[in-house]
């Protein structure tokens, strides 16, 4: 009895254009490079390459971005080898501050580099891991995060972003006429204060007590990553691991300022509008959005909070003049940024 032959399984091409998501792994590996180079390199490194994409943000054609696809497992894998490439970067920096040639500035310089990598890239990708239904997802975002010192961002930004974005009552909102040097201290005191308050409340409601804290657990852990660093790395390690988590943190906010700034849902009482495309700054930059995850559709992100990155859309919102690389450039020169979005605020619907 004759069998019909064996048909192999139809292999599962990736789209060339999904690719484009692996140009995340540049930066790391730049910045790596540099460091080996020494402090100053890998500073010139970092900076280098922010300017150099917020240049090509500049490039007639560059603001227009691929059309959203199904999530893949390749786009997972973008984000969680992003966690081994972070982990290695930062104890390639640590190992080579303190390499007895390399001086204090050298040690600083080295975080600042380091730090600029889990900034830009690590948060945004701990972030959308966040974000993810898995639990394995959820577990490296709390490790990206505790990396950096910042581990009270996923209570913060899930239970408390997302549920205020674009209101008064958000320290991650920035407001119009409001400075990126006042909104610093603002949003860092708060959001951590408005973290430990949220998970107070979230474990009386459960009736569990502070033990079965993820928070606090990722707090003590950065405590004894801190203690270890002391005692093994001494004064000038400590000094790199510090710039490295102030620099990734100073990232972060200057995103945060830039996504919601001059945004307002208008509130009646007790009840506050729901988030529409309007409460959110877009651009929709093909290489800074394959840098960073998509990130800056930021506006189906927040309608849409469960929605992988891939699967983003470019909604018809409000624009920022330029991407994020620029943009945090201008929001570092007040009047700058000033004169460059207020008009962009007159411009918008009354309802924005």
């Amino acid at each position: 009895m004759s069998h019909p032959p064996l048909s192999m399984p139809t292999p599962v091409r990736l789209p060339l254009r999904e690719l484009r998501f692996a140009l995340a792994w540049l930066l790391p590996a730049t910045v790596a490079l540099g460091v080996a180079f020494g402090p100053l390199w890998a500073l010139v490194a970092m900076s280098g390459f922010q300017l150099l994409v917020a240049l090509i943000e500049r490039v007639p054609g560059a603001q227009h971005g691929l059309a959203p696809t199904a999530q893949r497992s390749w786009h997972r894998l973008v984000l969680s080898l992003h966690v081994l490439w972070q982990l290695a970067l930062l104890a390639w920096g640590l190992v080579h501050a303190l390499d007895a040639g390399v001086g204090w500035a050298g040690a600083l310089a080295l975080g600042l580099a380091v730090g600029g990598v889990c900034g830009s890239q690590g948060i945004t990708f701990a972030h959308e891991l966040g974000h993810s239904r898995r639990r394995v997802d959820r577990a490296l975002a709390w490790l990206l995060m505790a990396s950096v010192n910042y581990s009270h961002f996923m209570v913060e930004h899930y239970r408390g972003h997302h549920v205020r974005a674009a209101t008064f009552d958000d320290p991650a909102s920035a407001r119009r006429g409001e400075s990126l040097w006042s909104f610093l201290p603002r949003s860092l005191l708060d959001s951590w204060k408005n973290a430990w308050a949220l998970e107070a409340w979230q474990l009386t409601q459960r009736r569990r007590d502070w033990t079965s804290s993820a928070l606090a657990a990722a707090a003590l852990s950065q405590g004894v990553v801190w203690l270890a660093l002391a005692l093994w790395a001494g004064p000038k390690g400590l000094l790199f691991w510090a710039a490295a988590s102030a620099y990734a943190v100073f990232q972060l906010e200057a995103i945060n300022y830039i996504e919601h700034y001059g945004l307002t849902r208008r509130s009646e009482g007790s009840r506050v509008e729901p988030f529409g495309v309007q409460h959110a700054w877009n651009a929709d930059h093909a290489l800074t959005n394959a840098l960073l995850a998509n990130l800056q559709r930021h506006s189906d992100h927040h309608m849409h909070p469960w929605k992988p990155y891939a699967e983003l859309a470019a909604l018809p919102g409000p624009e920022l003049p330029t991407g994020y690389a620029g943009c945090i450039i201008l929001a570092t020169v007040p009047p700058l940024w000033f004169r460059a979005m207020h008009s962009r605020l007159d411009a918008l619907p009354a309802s924005a």
